[in-house]
């Protein structure tokens, strides 16, 4: 069978490639030739966005990235963190926004199975999942199709390769309208002295490629996540992949047996740009060259070319260099998988990347410079204007406080989530000590020990003020771990911003990200891994600038799991932190009064630090019977979730909207036993944190607010679980 003839490398080519003039030159000057169409192919893959991060090292570059736990950090497939016990906990949050708008269901089924190969490369088994959705208005035409998609797609594949999802997030706004996000987190556990690396080791080693065959979707997945859409973004659903999360099972269970065989010397996920991004990451971190035949290369349709293999996003797919030795014992245990086994080539001291296929050389590529010399810029930012100050005492109070409660509390972004968990399965394993529907996600790790898991951002506040913002992102994380029990340890970031051309959308993210760093160094709360996702914008709307936060914390005692649920009626309800003022970007303010404006709360890093401890403390002596941090909705909202969650009534003490509704940070509310209430008040005088009564725990199943207003919990709970039902009835 004839190759087809390649085509001639040309201006039009190139920037369909996503190559600028100077890039492509650049590139050229490397190579002292015009390169072949699988170099150009080799070269857009790994010099777009997603996969070099042109636009964002130098600012990750001032992250915190270590700790006493970390054992990893960022560069890696994910980043792993010592949690005792000879145990570590690997976890990684990625981005698969452009293609689950496209295609809803396929990209988010490959989101999730990208996420756990990231985990399960380094030797990990996979306890959690969580995800974070972002939609836009619930009454645009697309919508409820993408909702619906995106959630089966990450129940679909989480459920049937066997991981419990326990936390997210899911929002919406119509900045999202043209660009939702998803965005997937898996957490795994592996024994700390068996992590594995991706840095390829010796020469003349067989190169093996692992998992399913390649086949022609998610060619240019990665150049398409990196670039903003216009009115033809549906033209590009051949980019999506196509996931198997039974294959992907199996791929885990061969994996961790050949790992415990001695066989593995590195291993790489076939990720963003499959085998080109896999096998140049290994070789280079190795400072060894990488030859492969792609006649070897197991192919699920005919034809292929070598252009196309070096492209295809295929799922399920793992590169591996091995220990000569073993190749025997290695090739049987996929083979009884049902997986393919091929050896497609072998490390040399060259340090080229050379591509072999029909007999022809097609690509010969210097292998550091691929990455080393992949462009970075310095991009021109503007410093976001900060919003003008809002006075508190100019926003009315309701006209029908329990009107307003009854809105807020079945309103989009505060309803229930329950219709999108209860599509996934939570308690898979038997290992989960906390579902979705609290502060954070447990996963007992065996013995008293378990993990919590949470994923926060306020997109409003970034949006408003990204310095603010991405310190709020980073202590909400920290209070939801902290209001459970545990001892917030690390965190993964998904940066999802617009176009970083744009100096206002660079300047968002500058900020954020001195916001974060600011953050994580002060709670002592490290960055191990991350992605960045630019350019997620349409026809010039960027979404609101969105960096997630997903946090892991460590339980040392499971029995002293603090939950939202208040446990009997006659208990002290008290507000740790004292009564807010801040209005300022307030879902009150959105959802009540149709305002969007004034600066987010101001995150005092100290206070989060003493007041977070302070509860931890409370919650390991048993001197609290519920805990639950105050964020969107303010305190109202806080305690309603708190009365929805266990049946109970409560009795609150006369309070101001303002008091009600405010979203300032580092508060939590607690319940205790009566009798505990003045000891609690006195210890926190003693360590310079305000906590306050706010009223009792009661038997009638109503929410009453001093002698102003009192809603059943039945009217509320109608409200807070109707509304995703009847959005996707």
């Amino acid at each position: 069978m004839t190759a087809p003839k390649e085509p001639e490398i040309t201006p039009e080519l190139v920037a369909q490639h996503g190559l600028k003039p100077d890039e492509y030159a650049h590139f050229v000057g490397l190579l002292g030739r015009t390169p072949t169409f699988t170099e150009l192919g080799i070269c857009s893959a790994m010099w777009n966005e997603h996969c070099s991060y042109k636009s964002s090292k130098k600012w990750l570059r001032q992250l915190p990235t270590s700790g006493e736990r970390v054992i990893q950090g960022p560069g890696e497939n994910a980043g792993v963190i010592d949690i005792g016990d000879g145990q570590a906990i690997i976890f990684k949050m990625e981005s698969h926004n452009h293609p689950s708008y496209i295609e809803p269901y396929q990209g988010a089924t490959t989101g999730v199975g990208g996420i756990l190969r990231d985990v399960f490369t380094m030797g990990a088994r996979p306890i959690a999942a969580l995800n974070a959705l972002r939609f836009g208005a619930p009454d645009h035409p697309k919508t409820r199709h993408l909702v619906s998609g995106v959630v089966a797609g990450v129940g679909g594949y989480g459920n049937s390769f066997g991981v419990p999802t326990v936390a997210g997030e899911v929002n919406f706004h119509p900045r999202y309208n043209g660009n939702i996000l998803v965005n997937a987190m898996a957490v795994g556990l592996a024994d700390a002295d068996k992590i594995f690396y991706s840095k390829a080791e010796g020469v003349g080693l067989p190169v093996v490629y692992l998992g399913a065959k390649t086949g022609r979707d998610g060619i240019h997945g990665a150049t398409m996540a990196s670039a903003e859409f216009d009115d033809k973004a549906e033209e590009k659903r051949p980019t999506v992949q196509v996931g198997d999360p039974f294959t992907e099972k199996c791929l885990l269970e061969a994996c961790l047996e050949l790992m415990a065989s001695g066989a593995v010397i590195a291993i790489q996920d076939m990720g963003a740009a499959g085998l080109t991004c896999s096998a140049v990451e290994m070789g280079a971190k190795g400072d060894l060259g990488i030859e492969l035949d792609l006649d070897k290369v197991p192919c699920r349709e005919t034809g292929m070319t070598a252009y196309e293999m070096m492209l295809s996003e295929s799922q399920e797919r793992m590169l591996m260099v091995l220990r000569p030795e073993k190749e025997q014992e290695a090739e049987a245990i996929f083979r009884k998988w049902g997986l393919d086994f091929a050896v497609v080539g072998h490390t040399t001291d060259t340090l080229r990347f050379v591509i072999k296929h029909q007999g022809e050389v097609k690509a010969d590529l210097p292998i550091k410079a691929m990455g080393d010399e992949a462009p970075e810029y310095d991009r021109p930012w503007v410093e976001p204007k900060k919003p003008a100050a809002l006075d508190g005492s100019t926003i009315p109070a309701p006209n029908d406080l329990a009107a307003a409660l009854l809105k807020i509390t079945g309103s989009a972004d505060m309803s229930s989530r329950r219709w999108v968990w209860e599509q996934y399965d939570s308690l898979i394993q038997s290992n989960t000590a906390q579902v979705p529907g609290g502060d954070a996600g447990v996963i007992r790790i065996g013995g008293k020990k378990a993990i919590a898991v949470s994923s926060d951002v306020t997109p409003r506040y970034v949006e408003s003020d990204p310095y603010e913002g991405g310190k709020q992102a980073v202590a909400e994380c920290w209070r939801n771990l902290s209001a459970v029990g545990a001892e917030p340890i690390a965190v993964t970031d998904n940066l999802n911003f617009g176009n970083p051309e744009r100096p206002e959308i660079m300047g968002q993210f500058v900020m954020a990200l001195k916001g974060i760093g600011e953050a994580c160094r002060a709670l002592n709360f490290p960055i191990v891994s991350g992605n960045v996702s630019l350019y997620n914008e349409t026809n010039g709307q960027a979404i609101l600038p969105t960096p997630t936060i997903g946090g892991v914390g460590l339980l040392s005692d499971l029995g002293k799991m603090a939950t939202v649920r208040f446990k009997a009626a006659g208990e002290a309800i008290l507000l740790v932190g004292g009564h807010g003022s801040h209005l300022g970007q307030s879902i009150y303010l959105r959802e009540i009064l149709n305002r969007e404006d004034g600066p987010p709360p101001p995150v005092d890093l100290a206070r989060e630090k003493t007041h977070g401890d302070f509860v931890r403390s409370l919650i390991n002596s048993a001197q609290v019977t519920a805990v639950h941090d105050i964020s969107d909705g303010g305190l109202a909202s806080a305690v309603i979730e708190m009365a929805l969650s266990s049946g109970l009534g409560v009795a609150l003490e006369e309070l101001s909207h303002v008091q009600l509704f405010a979203e300032d940070q580092a508060r939590y509310v607690v319940s205790c036993k009566a009798e505990d209430a003045k000891a609690i008040i006195s210890a926190a005088k003693a360590k310079g944190v305000t906590v306050v009564p706010l009223g009792t725990v009661t038997a009638d199943a109503a929410v009453k607010i001093g002698s102003r207003c009192q809603v059943p919990l039945a009217s509320l709970r109608e409200a807070h679980e109707g509304w995703f039902p009847r959005l996707m009835a």
